[in-house]
């Protein structure tokens, strides 16, 4: 007998021993499901995972060929099998085919020539990076910098994505044109949004009293083509592999702002980390691998309790944007209705990804995760050493505040007043990192990365396309071009109230 997603009656069927009985009944848990790894460490012993469902989901995971699938990931083959490509990002850190690796360490030997150049001032007196991109092109070179360099004076680094002006329009205040050097951030150099906002920026200089704007603008595409087309100097390009994907791109020409605004050897221990996550996910057994355990967890609470949400809380200010960031890489590569060989899907996809920053979330959303009615899975994020200089006082009631959480959730509280009992047995992952440095982060953002593609693989669906992006986009162009006559009532009716 099978259930939704195709997964055997041992997982469908086995018994819901609550949290506390667990515990109870496995005195090994703990050394189980908790484990470290790249100074990470992984806490899956508060979900409803035993003994029993990790043994019948590490047979699943045979059984659809994850280590084939893994081996195929990492050697360059044509995995996104929809457009025909490899997915290499993991090249970019090192780890993969050796032509890859080659090419990316060329690459990336370029982008490091031409950083030495505009800390040499070759480019004149830059003071202001203005990365401008979308998606993928954005949400992780932001999370870097917010990240990791709060304590570096070495640039100021704006990232901007929205095609409201009002995005542009605030860096503008800040930055001196004469001072600031452009980033155009696009893998096909086509973007509608990014190509609109860096023609902005050039006007921009251009009124600032910049006499050759193009001089200050440096391109990250898989086009390089276009981007010498559109008046970028060949030598301020810096191209990546088309086998990259957007959302898996920061380790590329596209963590460019990031390795600037960081510093070269930042950006190298960033990709270390990286690559010693990666060997963990190739290595390490399957009932002991982080991202493997990770997504055991997330198909267990999809598509056997029925949970359509994952919440993300970052305790750590540093981390604040991780939610975000996560969103696209889970939802981009994993939200979809049909396999990789075109079939419909049985069962759920990706679970909603969302989340925010604790504490400020326990004050704003936590009421449903403790007395709701949903199911929420919920993982907490902390760091152990702060990233400020105030009162450990801080700190300490900061990750207080987040095993507490873990711990409520899991253990309840009966009350003869129903407002005011909490029904427990609410599951929570717990992600511990020892200290946010760039390898660290590296290493948590492949975890990310991988925990996807093992999802996709127990889906049977391919986590590397896209297209889901593209209607939207083509309407909107269509609307531009053909006016609104094809359209439904209600939406002639909203382009005609604002536009008139």
């Amino acid at each position: 007998m099978t259930e939704p997603n195709g997964l055997p009656s041992t997982i469908v069927e086995a018994p819901r021993t609550t949290l506390t009985d667990l515990f109870k009944a496995e005195p090994d848990r703990l050394s189980r499901l908790a484990f470290e790894e790249s100074g990470i460490l992984f806490d899956f012993a508060k979900t409803h995972l035993d003994a029993g469902l990790v043994k019948a989901f590490t047979d699943l995971a045979i059984a659809r060929g994850l280590a084939a699938k893994r081996d195929a990931l990492f050697s360059g083959a044509t995995i996104n099998v929809t457009e025909g490509r490899a997915a290499e990002h993991s090249a970019e850190r090192g780890q993969g085919s050796p032509e890859s690796v080659a090419r990316a360490r060329g690459l990336q030997a370029r982008m490091r020539a031409l950083i030495d150049a505009i800390e040499a001032e070759a480019l004149g007196p830059i003071r202001h990076v203005l990365h401008v991109g979308i998606g993928g092109s954005a949400l992780g070179p932001d999370l870097l910098i917010d990240a990791l360099g709060r304590d570096t004076d070495r640039y100021d680094v704006a990232v901007v994505s929205n095609v409201d002006g009002a995005a542009l329009e605030e860096v503008f205040e800040s930055f001196d044109p004469t001072a600031t050097l452009l980033v155009v951030a696009s893998k096909t150099f086509t973007t509608t949004e990014t190509m609109m906002n860096a023609r902005s920026v050039l006007s921009w200089m251009e009124e600032g009293g910049v006499e050759d704007p193009y001089a200050q603008v440096v391109a990250l595409t898989a086009s390089p083509d276009k981007a010498l087309e559109w008046g970028v100097d060949e030598t301020r390009i810096l191209p990546f592999s088309e086998s990259v994907g957007g959302r898996y791109s920061l380790w590329s020409s596209i963590g460019f702002p990031a390795a600037l605004g960081l510093g070269w050897d930042a950006f190298e221990d960033l990709l270390e980390g990286a690559a010693a996550m990666d060997r963990h996910f190739r290595l390490a057994p399957l009932e002991k691998n982080a991202p493997v355990l990770a997504a055991f967890v997330d198909q267990y609470y999809s598509a056997v309790r029925g949970a359509e949400t994952r919440a993300v809380f970052a305790y750590d200010e540093r981390l604040r944007l991780l939610p975000s960031y996560l969103q696209q890489l889970e939802m981009e590569s994993n939200g979809k209705s049909v396999k990789a060989d075109g079939s419909p899907v049985d069962g759920p996809t990706a679970a909603i990804t969302w989340g925010g920053v604790g504490t400020d979330a326990q004050h704003a959303v936590f009421q449903l995760l403790h007395q709701g009615t949903r199911l929420v899975p919920v993982e907490f994020i902390a760091v152990s050493e702060p990233g400020h200089a105030l009162d450990d006082g801080h700190h300490r009631a900061l990750l207080i505040n987040c095993f507490a959480q873990g711990a409520a959730l899991m253990a309840g509280k009966a009350n003869d007043d129903p407002a005011r009992a909490y029904s427990g047995d609410r599951p929570s992952t717990t992600v511990l990192i020892d200290q946010l440095t760039p390898a660290r982060l590296g290493a948590l953002l492949a975890f990310y990365e991988h925990r996807t593609f093992v999802n996709a693989v127990l889906l049977g669906i391919n986590p590397f396309d896209q297209f889901g992006v593209e209607l939207g986009k083509e309407i909107a162009k269509s609307i531009e071009s053909e006016g609104t006559d094809r359209f439904d009532a209600s939406t002639r009716a909203l382009i005609q109230r604002a536009f008139g």
